[in-house]
């Protein structure tokens, strides 16, 4: 029961994550400035942590958060557990890196990569929460696993 409302859970944050890193990305391609209301968005999303190599941080994160919910949807079982715990927690600490360059080397706060910090927060909790009741024995075998 636990592992299947941990996995909606999941799945629920994933969507949410490519809502914000969509939205992210088409801003970025339409060259338009994202709305933002703490006047921070156009200056880090013009920052040169904005892109890597040349591919936009957004674009980065999207298929991040199609990683997972590939993972979620196209897996089973301990596979399925492990991939999206290792995916969101490369997610998480990359999010954290950039959340760093946000506080203290660009100085401004951007609250669409705010709002997609806390979702990889909370996959991250979420599936390694999954990962280790699964490998504690205490999961039962859903549908979802």
């Amino acid at each position: 029961m636990l592992d299947r409302r941990l996995y909606r859970a999941a799945l629920f944050l994933a969507v949410v994550g490519i809502a914000i890193a969509g939205y992210l990305t088409y801003v970025h391609y339409a060259g338009i400035q994202p709305t933002c209301t703490s006047g921070g968005c156009e200056v880090v999303q013009s920052s040169e942590w904005a892109d890597v190599y040349g591919v936009p941080v957004a674009l980065l994160g999207l298929i991040g958060y199609l990683l997972i919910l590939g993972s979620l949807l196209a897996l089973r079982g301990d596979a399925q557990r492990f991939a999206s715990a290792a995916l969101s927690l490369v997610g998480f600490l990359y999010s954290g890196y950039l959340t760093y360059q946000e506080l203290f080397t660009i100085k401004a706060i951007c609250q669409w990569c705010v709002a997609s910090a806390a979702v990889l927060t909370l996959l991250a909790i979420v599936t390694l929460w999954r990962l280790l009741v699964s490998s504690g024995g205490a999961a039962e075998a859903t549908d979802a696993g």
